[in-house]
């Protein structure tokens, strides 16, 4: 049974970086549309890497969860002005959607759902993982990142989706410099370093290649040293991931 999980996950991570996707759709909440949205920033970090147009796409509803979106109408293009079917889509869900067991449940249902009906369209799907809560935020764990890991990589094994492990970069980064600032000041939204992180992480996962060297800087607002640390903890934590999905 791991034996054939493990080649699942192979081949999905080699669909998802075998050719240059041209159209990706972000689903999710405002954990995405802060700081002028990641779907921005990893279209900036693609059209580098390919050097030719990459259109990064965003359906996001503030405090959401994965089930509020319509996806039947998301999936038709048509309805994302684009002329062509996305290549890929990635599906957030709601912070809350891994604190208990039946949020859980509720989570991994909807996604593994989503994920056949864009399988079943020949779109290659990704889950990105959220980052756990800082004591500013009353719903705060000391470790809800293992229910966030847990819930995620349940959910991608049982959809045959990718997991992009923007959460895990969020917990090493901060363990190696606690004293970075990648959340907003209430403790659940990304600052504009946390989504460059995000951002980084999805590229690393999209790629199967490391973010470090890449230029984008978002307009100058990353200084250099933060840029490459991030990068860094990116490609750290898609190694990691891929090497815990094979277990």
């Amino acid at each position: 049974m791991k034996s054939l999980r493990f080649i699942l996950i192979f081949l999905f991570s080699f669909q998802l970086i075998s050719e240059q996707p041209r159209n990706v759709l972000f689903v999710g909440n405002s954990y995405l549309y802060y700081n002028n949205s990641v779907h921005n920033y990893v279209e900036f970090m693609l059209r580098e890497f390919y050097e030719s147009d990459v259109d990064t796409k965003l359906a996001a509803i503030g405090g959401s969860r994965l089930h509020h979106h319509n996806i039947d109408h998301l999936l038709d293009f048509k309805n994302l002005n684009l002329d062509q079917q996305i290549d890929i889509l990635i599906m957030q869900g709601g912070s809350a959607q891994v604190t208990t067991e039946e949020n859980q449940i509720e989570f991994i249902q909807t996604v593994k759902s989503y994920a056949k009906k864009a399988q079943d369209l020949g779109i290659t799907t990704a889950l990105y993982m959220t980052h756990a809560y800082t004591d500013a935020d009353i719903r705060y764990e000391p470790k809800l990142i293992n229910k966030i890991t847990k819930t995620y990589y349940e959910a991608g094994k049982k959809s045959n989706s990718i997991v992009i492990p923007v959460g895990l970069a969020f917990d090493m980064a901060y363990k190696i410099r606690p004293d970075i600032t990648l959340h907003h000041e209430d403790g659940t939204h990304p600052g504009p370093l946390g989504t460059y992180l995000g951002a980084a992480t999805v590229f690393a996962s999209i790629t199967g290649k490391s973010p470090v060297g890449l230029n984008f800087n978002y307009y100058n607002s990353i200084d250099d040293e933060s840029r490459l640390f991030l990068q860094e903890i990116a490609w750290k934590a898609y190694l990691k991931a891929e090497n815990e999905l094979s277990l």
